[in-house]
């Protein structure tokens, strides 16, 4: 039976469970010029119509993190978009276009085209990039025959296009975006129909991911471990962004594997 080893700590793993953004590609190379795309867009038909802009506050809305300048540099791990679902970012954009006087069938429609604008983006310049380690992590778990399952707040097509991008698809058993459970993350219902369809025991598997939502779902679970994956460069309330967390790593490189015998 492969041993997952994190620290001192060492699990008896029959599969492991990744969330997709921030675990697997690097949230703000996607996330970060996605939402670009969406905010830039809403902003200047919101100025066409003669609306007071709500901006710079909408980043923050989403929990990103600005810098100086107003570029989008890291997210809030606990906000919602590292959280939330594409329906819960759309609603909260959609609120400041109503509250600046748009009609909420309006403000709707237009946070909707801008997501297809946005989309239309990253089909074009696919700006993705994978997290440092997690190629060779990957195939190790396939030399070792470790079932793999993708569980994600994305969408299920979505997601499945990302991980093609990434060229990592084909080391996924499953994938199952949000819109396959009746509940999403932190709920454990993604995490259970994972198991199910790899034929594993929730008590059986680890979890990683880059929110405290995936920590909260492998708990719910009953999942054998929550790894929480912190790949920031400031020691600042990391325990607090992973409450939840069995044990939390800064890079892939302190997960160690090994199979039976070794």
């Amino acid at each position: 039976m492969p041993e997952l080893k994190v620290g001192e700590e060492n699990y008896q793993i029959d599969g492991l469970l990744l969330d997709k953004d921030g675990t697997l590609l690097d949230f703000m190379s996607l996330w970060g010029s996605w939402s670009h795309k969406i905010i830039e867009r809403f902003t200047a038909v919101l100025e066409q119509r003669g609306l007071i802009v709500p901006f710079p506050s909408a980043p923050a809305l989403w929990g990103l993190i600005q810098n100086e300048s107003g570029q989008a540099t890291d997210y809030d791990r606990n906000g919602p978009l590292a959280m939330g679902t594409l329906d819960d970012l759309l609603a909260l954009l959609a609120s400041q276009g109503y509250r600046q006087g748009l009609s909420w069938a309006e403000a709707r429609e237009l946070a909707y085209d801008c997501r297809l604008s946005a989309d239309e983006m990253l089909e074009q310049e696919r700006p993705l990039t994978a997290i440092p380690g997690v190629v060779d992590f990957l195939e190790q778990c396939r030399k070792l025959h470790i079932p793999l399952a993708v569980v994600t707040a994305d969408e299920t097509e979505a997601a499945e296009r990302h991980l093609e991008w990434l060229g990592v698809r084909d080391y996924f058993t499953v994938v199952l975006g949000t819109d396959k459970a009746a509940r999403g993350k932190p709920f454990p219902d993604l995490a259970l129909m994972a198991c199910s369809q790899l034929g594993i025991d929730p008590s059986r598997v680890a979890v990683i991911g880059d929110t405290n939502g995936d920590m909260i779902m492998a708990k719910a679970a009953g999942a054998l471990a929550a790894i929480g994956l912190d790949t920031t460069k400031t020691d600042t309330a990391v325990r607090c962004n992973f409450a939840d967390a069995d044990v939390i790593v800064r890079s892939y490189n302190e997960l160690e594997l090994a199979g039976v015998g070794q």
